[in-house]
């Protein structure tokens, strides 16, 4: 059996007046990420995960913020379509495990459901999909509450022919 193992990684300006859209469910919070699409960071991540792992670019090449098609779409489209190419290259999803580091909103009470919307979206079971948070203790760009960044791992495993 072949593996492949993709890192992914996503930042995102926070404003007021915005959203906050995070592993595909929206969160109530007084500022939301600003992006093309919804600005999800944490499926963006995982995005170019997958698509790290196979060597297929990023999600930038494949869904160019320059392109009006994109602009406001739901980032679980983009995280649909980033499997496919998995799928097409002849791969699935072992796990994925990722970081959000933001200061605020707390997002514990969040996760299951995250978990639960990014399984449906890649084909596996809650079980698979790792979500932790962080804080930067009030350091940076983070910890002033002006952005936001997520980080993801997958593993990918060939299907048997």
């Amino acid at each position: 059996m072949s593996f492949r193992i993709g890192q992914g990684i996503d930042f995102h300006k926070l404003v007021e007046g915005r959203e906050f859209w995070l592993g595909g469910i929206l969160i109530p919070h007084t500022k939301g990420a600003l992006g093309h699409s919804d600005a999800d960071v944490l499926l963006h991540a995982i995005c170019d995960a997958l698509l790290g792992a196979l060597s297929l670019g990023d999600i930038g090449q494949h869904f160019p913020d320059t392109d009006t098609a994109y602009k406001g779409i739901d980032s679980k489209v983009l995280l649909h379509k980033c499997y496919q190419l998995v799928g097409e290259k002849g791969y699935t999803l072992v796990n994925v495990d990722s970081t959000v580091l933001l200061q605020a909103p707390k997002i514990r009470k969040y996760v299951d459901d995250m978990r639960t919307t990014i399984a449906g979206i890649l084909n596996t079971t809650p079980d698979t999909i790792s979500i932790k948070a962080t804080t930067t203790e009030q350091m940076s760009f983070v910890g002033r509450e002006e952005g936001i960044v997520a980080t993801a791992n997958v593993l990918l495993q060939k299907i048997a022919s």
